[in-house]
């Protein structure tokens, strides 16, 4: 029999996290863009709410074409987010107030306009040639393969000069590395290790789990008439990728023990995500994945709508059990790719404070590392946009021109699908109070407010003893005062089978016993406890309704979106 792994305390374990987007959470200069001193000014909002960790989507020089995700230097900071000297009165200002910072850590791919590029570009026996994959097209001119770009249309782009294709899983400003060739990995390895002495107390990192491709690129299988076909097959946790995470973590990561690294992987299993994490060579304290996110289609595919709750709690529980003992869970619903959490697994309208109380709840009892995205401890909500114009997001455009242009939807139909799924909706600006531009800049906005400002603000919420900041506040605390319950206690679910509840226990090695009932919907429902929860008494831990009295013990009845937990004794 296997010997299981003993999960000792760590940081990262007991650490909630909150993801910051730089262009969109405060703006110091009026310019419309916000900046590392609007981070600077809101440190004190941040240890007001508890976190103990401060992630900052990428803030590198950049041309903006996929919002920063577009690197052209590594090593210094994009002039409208700031300089180098404000990053580090940044990270000292985290530090003093007992923060860490995370960085984004966007290695599958560059921006074109990379130096590296650059010079790949300039000939085919240029020495950067090797630093990206490129290709001769196919005998009758086309692309190498027929795989499609995550943004839509050929993952391959022509290059005049050389006459032949790059590949790019994203925008075609955005070339794959080439991670077989050795000076691509000492390079990379390199910057890694120049962070870690700037002072970096970890990584996300992007899309981490594609850096590895099958050599031959081959055709993916079409499926219908579709011209272009999704590759992932051969370049999704490739035939190198735990070679090329272990060398990295040995070469690189492990300059300073007990950074935190979180590995963005679209498609991985649990099983996958059970060896990446569980074993220290290769460096990964937990992964994203991104099954639940997905519930609804994700953002590949715009027009489906439904979802279960026995379907997303069906998928919590399964890796929650996937990763009980050996490996770790990060928890989220909320990202800078993702909509609103409250309008896409709550009610953003009479229930939204209600939801996003219980979702927060969900967030913070299940067993993980918590990441509360920006605004998510507002209960922001999706916004809408009338025009595709007011729109900034390539992937939202692009599927807008794919949809309607070249496949006949109606605009109206795809902006309501976008409505709901476009990744604008969690890049509206922060909104901090119920003044001109919700008291982000004094200028004007990169992208449109939330009309909705005026009721949603951090000035409103933050003193509120009732409001949803507060509310998260509880539960952070809640957390760092009982660790050994929410960080370390063991998690098991019960009714299944319960269209509408989803309810579970932690407990702790002492024995001590949490309960958690969460209703995931609008309608009023009941549960009957299980024989082995009878208890004499429960004492009320945490609640988003006024508690009313209960005159059977074994019988709970549970409002819209209403959370409790419980200590059983």
């Amino acid at each position: 029999m296997k010997t299981r792994m003993t999960i000792t305390p760590k940081h990262w374990q007991e650490a909630v996290v909150y993801q910051i987007y730089p262009r969109s959470f405060m703006d110091a200069n009026g310019d419309g863009i916000g900046d590392l001193r609007g981070i600077i000014g809101k440190l004190d909002y941040l240890r007001k709410l508890g976190v103990d960790v401060v992630w900052l989507s990428p803030i590198y020089r950049s041309p903006g074409d996929d919002n920063g995700y577009d690197i052209s230097d590594y090593r210094e900071i994009a002039e409208e987010f700031g300089t180098m000297d404000d990053w580090r009165e940044l990270r000292d200002g985290l530090h003093e107030r007992g923060m860490r910072l995370v960085m984004d850590l966007v290695i599958n791919h560059t921006s074109d306009e990379h130096p590296w590029f650059e010079a790949s570009r300039a000939s085919r026996d240029n020495p950067y040639r090797h630093y990206y994959i490129w290709r001769d097209p196919k005998p009758d001119g086309s692309e190498p393969n027929n795989w499609v770009s995550v943004f839509g249309g050929s993952a391959w782009q022509f290059d005049e000069v050389t006459g032949q294709y790059y590949l790019h899983l994203f925008s075609r400003k955005q070339p794959d590395l080439n991670w077989t060739h050795p000076k691509v990995r000492e390079s990379l390895y390199d910057m890694i290790r120049w962070w870690i002495g700037q002072g970096i107390d970890g990584f996300r990192m992007d899309v981490i789990n594609y850096i590895s491709k099958t050599e031959e690129l081959p055709d993916a299988e079409r499926h219908g008439g579709a011209r272009y076909a999704w590759g992932g097959d051969y370049f999704v946790s490739g035939p190198r990728f735990l070679e090329f995470l272990a060398e990295m973590n040995e070469q690189a990561l492990s300059a300073r023990p007990g950074l935190l690294t979180v590995g963005e992987m679209p498609g991985v299993t649990p099983e996958q995500a059970h060896r990446y994490t569980g074993d220290p060579a290769y460096g990964m304290n937990m992964v994203f994945q991104f099954e639940h996110v997905d519930i609804d289609g994700g953002g590949g595919d715009w027009f489906r709508a439904g979802w279960s709750p026995r379907e997303l709690k069906g998928i919590l529980h399964k890796w929650q059990l996937a990763l009980s003992d050996e490996g770790w869970n990060s928890l989220y619903l909320n990202n800078h790719d993702q909509p609103r959490a409250v309008s896409r697994f709550g009610q953003d309208r009479e229930h939204r404070v209600a939801s996003a109380k219980m979702l927060a709840t969900l967030l913070h009892t299940l067993k993980g590392t918590p990441y509360v995205y920006q605004g998510e401890e507002l209960g922001m909500t999706n916004t809408y946009f009338p025009s595709i114009r007011d729109y900034r997001d390539v992937a939202t455009r692009n599927a807008y021109f794919e949809q309607v242009e070249l496949h006949g939807v109606h605009p109206a139909r795809m902006l309501e699908a976008i409505h709901r799924k476009s990744r604008d909706n969690a890049r509206t600006p922060m909104q901090w109070t119920g003044g001109a531009n919700a008291g982000f800049t004094t200028g004007t906005p990169w992208i449109g407010i939330n009309p909705n400002y005026r009721e949603i603000n951090a000035a409103q919420a933050v003193d509120d003893p009732n409001s949803v900041f507060t509310y998260y506040r509880r539960l952070i605390a809640l957390r760092k005062a009982h660790p050994d319950v929410l960080v370390y206690g063991r998690y098991e679910a019960f009714a299944e089978w319960h269209e509408h509840i989803y309810a579970y226990t932690r407990t702790a090695a002492s024995g001590e016993r949490w309960l958690v009932m969460l209703n995931l919907t609008a309608i009023d429902s009941w549960l009957q406890l299980p024989d082995h929860l009878r208890h004499d008494a429960r004492d009320v831990i945490l609640g988003n309704y006024p508690l009313m009295a209960e005159w059977d013990i074994m019988e709970v009845s549970l409002r819209p979106y209403e959370a409790r937990v419980y200590r059983l004794r």
